[in-house]
């Protein structure tokens, strides 16, 4: 998607028609709006999400009150005022218009708002603009450009882009993200196909012999257990999220509450000890588990070897284990009728009766070769043996000394606890019991997730022994052959495309990852790290001898972490889509709409968000007050302006302050004193 240009009319603080602004692209790909605060930068800003999406941002109020003042104000009553906004943009060398509209009544001292309405044309070859194709709705044609959940990473605002990092907000990331990806994509066909193989089940079952009826009966009722199981899981692990952000806040208010600050600490850093010794016994479980796993089989073979040793030890004291001396051998002096010792001999004497005797004694070298084999495998078996049993004491004792840590330091968290619990100040034991309740709820939905898990893989393996069962029935009739082959083939394709889903999830984490940490470390001068969980959650951390520690990351750095993401997803989204047109939105090029970029920021960052910003897209529109266009961010984004507007605020108070701003040797009105009784913004280009 490619911004063209936008135009407002009667859209709050813009009176009338605004003439048409074009916004930059190529090279000089930024567009600059300067406007003092409450001047209609917000409201520029949302114009663009409200065309495309009807969304607006947290820090647009009342919007449902959009028609400008003005223009309700000179209608006549009962007069509707039109109120819109219109964008060009291109799209795979498309053009289109988007233009939504709403309308104001003035009736008596109310003021009624009609619901809004979307209109998109599409630009011929001919320059003839026309509707889009019959069951084209506009909100589809826009969603398949640009999905309408991922618009707040494209169009947002600079002052809350923090609050992309947010906890609450993981599961909104990774869902937009799939769709991104094009993991969406693959979700519906996966959902398709399953629909089709319960089609084709339900065919079976019309067609199909009773016994296989019974068994497709069978899996349909478990089938909606678990997907009963399913959502039960879901609706716990939503739970789980609000409780775990309860607890989260009560420690917290325990924190800012005098008194109990150092009791607070100290239980928090009790909890960090204790999590970090079960991880460490989770470890060495594991451990014990793969040693076993791969070693193990040793210690039932002890008996094993040694029998084979004394058989091998008999054969020899026999003598029908003859180590070297083979049949060939022996056949070889029989054919040439002469001794080892250059003595000649007869068929019929007693020297060949002798060395045909040994027929019998000597080996094959199939035989030799196999008793080396078996011999060096035993004495190594018998080498590994040792060392297993010295790994697994090893990790026993790391185990036993971990749970006497973990012991001791849950006493001491029971008793930090229990100090809380009756602290004087009624504030703090209030928050400790509620603490308690929480910490009670969290653990009571875990062991329930944890039921609920065993009977969801219970269910499921039943299920696929009915599916074996429905597999074995002897199918008659090439009709029942048929819808056989059908589900079979449908099974095969979810399982295929589900791996692939897997597979591009976790590619695209990973590199989003590397990307993110790329931008980060560019603007950020402090050394920490950026780390993106299977739940594309974004943690910041800090390498302390060796150990990577979550830090607790400032406002202004929670802005460059989220600025790094929106780059990353930009960045890598581009990439991938261009290699992968059929995955995700069909679209290679993004804009950037911000607003207030750089208000809570110092002059490093400051400078170096400035410096990169026009890299993380296509296309960038950045809205900023006088404060925070300064020496830094002008000179860093002079090179990269295409265009650049000014937003002059007309205002009616008889002793408002004028204000103004040099660009270029000249001076632009900001603030001036409105001619007329009504406040309004005008739209100048520099």
């Amino acid at each position: 998607m490619k911004l063209i240009s936008i135009r407002l009319c009667n859209f709050r603080q813009f009176y009338g028609k605004t003439p048409e602004i074009f916004l930059a692209s190529g090279k000089q790909n930024t567009t600059v709006f300067h406007g003092n605060n409450g001047s209609g930068k917000t409201t520029l800003m949302n114009a663009f999400t409200w065309v495309l999406y009807e969304k607006f941002s947290a820090a647009f109020a009342v919007n449902d009150k959009l028609v400008n003042k003005r223009a309700l104000a000179e209608a006549e009553p009962g007069k509707a005022v039109g109120c819109w906004a219109e964008i060009i943009f291109e799209h795979h060398y498309k053009r289109y218009q988007a233009k939504r509209v709403c309308r104001g009544y003035k009736t008596g001292s109310e003021i009624e708002q009609s619901p809004s309405q979307l209109y998109l044309q599409i630009a011929g070859e001919d320059g003839r603009w026309t509707p889009p194709p019959p069951l084209q709705e506009p909100e589809d044609i826009i969603n398949r450009i640009l999905p309408r959940s991922l618009h707040q990473y494209f169009f947002f605002d600079g002052e809350r882009i923090e609050q992309i990092v947010r906890d609450e907000q993981k599961a909104e990331i990774a869902e937009a993200t799939k769709e991104l990806l094009g993991v969406e994509v693959l979700n519906r066909a996966i959902k398709h196909l399953g629909e089709a193989r319960k089609a084709f089940e339900i065919e079976l079952n019309i067609i199909g012999n009773p016994e296989t009826k019974k068994y497709l009966n069978d899996k349909k009722k478990l089938e909606k257990e678990v997907e009963k199981l399913t959502q039960i899981q879901t609706e716990i692990e939503q739970k789980l999220v609000h409780f775990s952000e309860l607890k989260a806040s009560y420690n917290h208010h325990l924190l800012e509450l005098s008194g109990a600050t150092e009791l607070q600490k100290r239980r928090d850093n009790l909890e960090q000890q204790a999590q970090t010794v079960k991880q460490q016994i989770q470890q060495a479980n594991q451990t014990i588990r793969q040693t076993l796993s791969s070693q193990g089989y040793g210690v039932f073979m002890e008996d094993s070897m040694t029998e084979f040793k004394q058989k091998i030890a008999e054969l020899r004291e026999q003598g029908k284990l003859q180590t070297g001396i083979t049949k060939k051998f022996i056949q070889d002096l029989l054919q040439q009728q002469k001794c080892i010792c250059g003595t000649e001999f007869t068929s019929d004497s007693v020297h060949y009766q002798h060395i045909q005797s040994w027929l019998e004694k000597a080996g094959t070298a199939e035989v030799e070769e196999s008793l080396i084999r078996m011999t060096e495998q035993v004495e190594k078996l018998e080498q590994q043996m040792p060392k297993f049993w010295t790994e697994i004491d090893r990790q026993k004792a790391h185990l036993s000394q971990s749970r006497e840590e973990l012991s001791r330091i849950e006493t001491e968290l029971d008793t930090v606890i229990d100090k809380l619990r009756h602290f004087p100040n009624e504030d703090i034991q209030h928050l400790q019991k509620r603490l308690d309740e929480t910490e009670a709820k969290i653990n009571e939905f875990n062991r329930e997730v944890g039921s609920n898990k065993q009977q969801i893989d219970i269910l499921k393996k039943s299920i696929d022994q009915l599916d074996k069962q429905v597999d074995k029935q002897q199918m008659n009739q090439l009709k029942q052959a048929l819808t056989q082959r059908r589900i079979a083939a449908t099974q095969e394709s979810i399982d295929c495309l589900t791996q692939v889903k897997n597979r591009l999830d976790k590619q695209f984490r990973s590199q989003l990852e590397k990307r993110v940490q790329n931008i980060f470390a560019k603007i950020a001068f402090k050394p920490y790290l950026p780390k993106l969980t299977d739940n594309y959650e974004l943690r910041l951390l800090e390498n302390t001898a060796g150990d990577e520690l979550k830090v607790p990351a400032s406002t202004g750095e929670n802005q460059i972490l989220s600025l790094s993401f929106i780059g990353g997803i930009i960045e890598g989204v581009r990439e991938w889509s261009q290699k992968n047109t059929l995955m995700g939105p069909d679209t290679s090029t993004f804009p950037i709409v911000m607003d207030s970029p750089f208000g809570s920021l110092d002059v490093i960052y400051r400078r170096q968000i400035a410096h990169i910003l026009p890299n993380l897209a296509n296309q960038l529109l950045v809205l900023v007050t006088k404060t925070q266009w300064r020496d830094e961010v002008a000179e860093e984004l002079q090179t990269r302006i295409g265009r650049e507007y000014i937003l002059t605020y007309n205002s009616p108070k008889p002793d408002c302050q004028e204000d103004d701003i040099e660009l270029g040797g000249v001076h632009y009105p900001l603030v001036k004193h409105s001619p007329n009784e009504f406040e309004y913004t005008e739209i100048q280009e520099v």
